[in-house]
């Protein structure tokens, strides 16, 4: 299922929640509950859709003592990351291997994701290179920001 087909069936699937709001279960103040839930997830999606710009945007991000970094390239469509790729820099063997591996595994964490609810832990067995791609990140959300 691609992106658009992602928001798209959220949306719809909350849409149908309210307009199934009325089954026999339950009392009135219940389905009312139902249908704000339902409402309230629909604002989400369509608010994630309008805060970013579509585009591709690249950053660097810091991190560690030495310090490290990874350049940070996502492509951004209705709000949702759909292509992540991360270039490394080190130049030590066993930071490059950590590196690499993270780089490998992010886009399969990342990919399909509200940009605005991407943070990366510990992945492939890498506990630093993680600062440096959120770091990056949020550079790239202030850039990819709708003003207004």
């Amino acid at each position: 299922m691609n992106v658009k087909a992602k928001v798209t069936t959220v949306a719809w699937m909350a849409t149908s929640i309210v307009m199934t709001a009325g089954w026999p279960v339950g009392n009135a103040a219940e389905r009312q509950s139902t249908s704000v839930t339902a409402s309230t997830e629909v604002w989400k999606v369509a608010n994630i859709r309008t805060a970013y710009a579509d585009g591709t945007y690249t950053a660097t991000g810091q991190y560690g003592n030495a310090p490290s970094f990874i350049t940070v390239t996502v492509t951004l469509h209705a709000g949702l990351i759909t292509s992540a790729n991360i270039k490394t820099h080190a130049t030590n063997p066993i930071s490059l291997d950590y590196q690499r591996r993270f780089a490998d595994a992010v886009p399969a964490v990342v990919v399909g994701k509200p940009i605005e609810q991407v943070k990366v832990d510990r992945l492939a067995g890498s506990s630093g290179t993680p600062e440096g791609f959120n770091a990056a990140l949020e550079q790239i959300k202030k850039r990819a920001a709708k003003s207004g």
